[in-house]
């Protein structure tokens, strides 16, 4: 069956911090005069994935109140500064936490306009399936994309956190696709990839800087290799 809808995750598969994660993390440490070596700071962000599966095996939902980001994020930021030898309580987990709340931190990667524009001119319907804060539509605007994805299924607004199987329902759903017609896009092999297969939709992983050499499905380093993907 052709593909006739493409939903994506957002964080490091759409959205990015600027120039990265990493980098936005120790640029804050050096500004306040305790600098990491970046590639120290590149070991300790594996904390984020960690995280984000135990999150999920607790069902924690913590995107849906800013209670609970905020406290989800102090924890990832303290458990980073631990293994950086730092201090979490002298403010420095207030500052990254401030810092990337802030939409401005946020830009949309090289290849995801080029991706959108290709899909959208082979009539594709674009959507969003993403664990994220509500203010994931605010971010969306400013970068200019937020029209592009008629169907946003975000996990801050709908009370409900992948790999529950009912965000993809939702946007199924509301999008009027069969899962077979549809494919989906993301950046976590347990969070993204293996629930959207499950439900029988074309489930890639996007790996931009190798972190899964062994993964078995479909998969791209650049967004721009989907279109053609999706039509082989």
């Amino acid at each position: 069956m052709r593909v006739r809808a493409v939903f994506f995750d957002v964080g490091e598969t759409l959205v990015h911090p600027a120039p990265s994660f990493a980098e936005r993390f120790a640029a804050v440490l050096a500004r306040e005069g305790v600098a990491r070596p970046l590639d120290a700071v590149v070991a300790a962000s594996a904390v984020v994935g960690d995280r984000f599966l135990e999150a999920a095996r607790a069902e924690e939902r913590w995107t849906t109140s800013p209670e609970r980001s905020a406290r989800f994020w102090l924890d990832v930021y303290a458990r980073m500064l631990e293994r950086l030898g730092l201090p979490s309580s002298d403010g420095l987990r207030d500052l990254l936490y401030r810092e990337f709340t802030d939409p401005a931190s946020y830009e949309l990667f090289e290849d995801v306009v080029p991706t959108l524009d290709a899909l959208g001119d082979r009539g594709a319907l674009l959507g969003i399936v993403s664990n994220f804060e509500a203010w994931l539509e605010d971010l969306l605007e400013r970068l200019g994309v937020r029209e592009r994805f008629p169907v946003r299924v975000i996990s801050g607004i709908e009370g409900v956190e992948k790999p529950d199987p009912a965000l993809w329902r939702r946007a199924l759903e509301r999008a009027g696709i069969e899962p077979e017609a549809a494919a989906f896009v993301g950046d976590s092999p347990a969070l993204d990839v293996e629930p959207a297969a499950a439900l029988g939709m074309r489930a890639v992983l996007i790996d931009r800087r190798g972190r899964f050499p062994d993964h078995a499905g479909l998969s791209v380093t650049d967004l721009r290799e989907l279109p053609a993907l999706l039509e082989a």
